[in-house]
């Protein structure tokens, strides 16, 4: 994954948005299709020129500022299933209300290189979101959904296809994905949720 690395930003104050990437920790999971929210903000480190490293809330975070916005970029290390856990313990701590969790995931109803903005909803059938929506008693967060392709063939095992890597073909329309949807966080955190739907929704 290459992208441009900006001068690191400086965090003053405390967070005001949480934006939080979903996966499971294991090496051996890193480019599987359930990391690409791990994916995507590890490609808005590189472009905005911070590290997610720190050890807190059970998740790697970075407590960075973005287009001018204090946030807290999170990693959550509790395995996919109990994402709402560790996103609970942050927005406790910092106050941060639902409207501004800004969630990124992978949906297998879209393929790779598309994505899907919502400004809230249900969860879809992804354990992830379920997680949050049940922790944070609300479904009323924006999320960013990055297509990671249906199953091969019904009779696929779903957790066998969404822990499986992405082939090298795909390779160009999942870059091309994250970097439209590293964008749209920003247009998300200045509250511009319907252009950021208009320019990127597929």
């Amino acid at each position: 994954m290459f992208w441009k690395k900006n001068k690191t930003p400086t965090a003053l104050g405390t967070p005001e948005f949480i934006v939080a990437g979903l996966g499971n920790p294991d090496r051996k999971y890193a480019y599987t299709r359930h990391n690409s929210g791990f994916l995507c903000v590890d490609a808005l480190a590189q472009q905005q020129g911070f590290e997610i490293k720190k050890l807190k809330f059970r998740s790697l975070i970075a407590d960075t500022e973005i287009n001018g916005h204090r946030c807290l970029v999170m990693k959550p290390q509790t395995y996919m299933n109990n994402s709402g856990e560790a996103i609970r313990d942050a927005a406790a701590f910092y106050k941060i209300p639902p409207e501004k969790i800004i969630v990124i995931y992978d949906d297998i109803s879209l393929d790779v290189g598309k994505l899907r903005i919502r400004r809230k909803g249900s969860d879809g059938g992804h354990n992830g979101i379920k997680s949050i929506i049940y922790h944070l008693n609300s479904d009323q967060f924006p999320r960013i959904k990055l297509g990671v392709g249906k199953k091969p063939h019904p009779d696929y095992d779903l957790a066998d296809w969404v822990l499986s890597e992405f082939k090298k073909e795909e390779e160009k329309p999942l870059l091309s994905a994250i970097d439209h949807a590293c964008a749209a966080v920003e247009l998300l955190l200045d509250g511009k949720i319907d252009e950021a739907m208009n320019l990127y929704n597929s």
